[in-house]
């Protein structure tokens, strides 16, 4: 069974080595749980490079409503969530100003079955049904926002495991929420949801964003002149944020696409001793 997994790809793909793969794995008595989704892919005729839509939760960590100075929070959470949208994605925005999270008390898991609150209940399903998270991030103090970190506290490591995860980061300055970004990768893989390699910051986002998330095109002067930026249309400018975007996103589409496929093969949770608590 080893020999087979390691077999180059163009052998893989001849037919005679499909059939022979799939009566080896199947009847011989050693084959290992990672080898099943291994034959699902090695046998397989079609093969695609388009994501397959996902559940997705996006969680944003911004509380201001009001300046000075101008809240980012809601535009940046706008862009992002259009740009999941128009991947063909399902994308549930957890926005903590909209689901009146207190400071953490008690969390979800310590409340005896039918006593959990309705609003902690609502946001633990659309938790636990997601393939994969997006948290949305401002930097405050170097640190990750505690409003989303509140929201990530209220429940265990059981809801988000074996999902993968990516962090978008933001700020009024040149940094982009990056010391945020790096620490709140500590959280998430503690939670289970391993955050992908590439991340999104987005520095000046006051320049980038309008209110409605839409990317802002700077006019060229009269004279042709630009003060200084460069002038690029909305398409350009459009396309240059979701290629930078895009990376991160198609990680994030790899892992969840990966790991909703591999459960349909093994539970996690039958031997992994999970606990059910950060």
């Amino acid at each position: 069974t080893m020999k087979i997994m390691m077999t180059k790809n163009r052998q893989i793909h001849h037919p005679s080595f499909k059939s022979r793969t799939r009566e080896i794995l199947l009847h011989s008595k050693f084959v290992f749980p990672l080898a099943l989704p291994f034959l699902h892919y090695a046998i397989s005729t079609t093969t695609t490079t388009t994501a397959k839509a996902l559940n997705l939760a996006l969680i944003s960590g911004s509380t201001r409503t009001t300046g000075p100075p101008t809240v980012l929070g809601p535009r940046v959470s706008s862009f992002i969530l259009h740009s999941l949208q128009i991947r063909g994605h399902t994308v549930t925005h957890i926005d903590p100003k909209n689901h009146d999270f207190p400071l953490l008390e008690k969390p979800h898991f310590a409340y005896p079955p039918g006593r959990t609150p309705e609003n902690l209940q609502r946001v633990h399903e659309i938790l636990n049904n997601a393939d994969g998270y997006v948290c949305v991030t401002p930097e405050y103090n170097h640190s990750p926002s505690p409003a989303l970190i509140n929201i990530l506290n209220h429940f265990g490591s059981s809801v988000f495991s074996f999902k993968p995860s990516a962090i978008v980061s933001y700020s009024a300055g040149q940094w982009g929420g990056t010391r945020a970004a790096v620490g709140l990768r500590t959280t998430l893989s503690e939670l289970g949801c391993l955050p992908v390699s590439a991340m999104i910051h987005i520095p000046k986002a006051q320049d980038v964003f309008d209110k409605d998330g839409n990317i802002i095109v700077l006019e060229a002067n009269e004279d042709g002149g630009d003060d200084g930026n460069n002038v690029e249309s909305a398409e350009n400018a459009e396309n240059q944020w979701q290629k930078y975007c895009g990376r991160c996103f198609s990680q994030l589409e790899w892992w969840a696409d990966a790991a909703k496929r591999h459960k349909e093969f093994v539970d996690p949770f039958d031997d992994s001793g999970q606990r059910n608590a950060p």
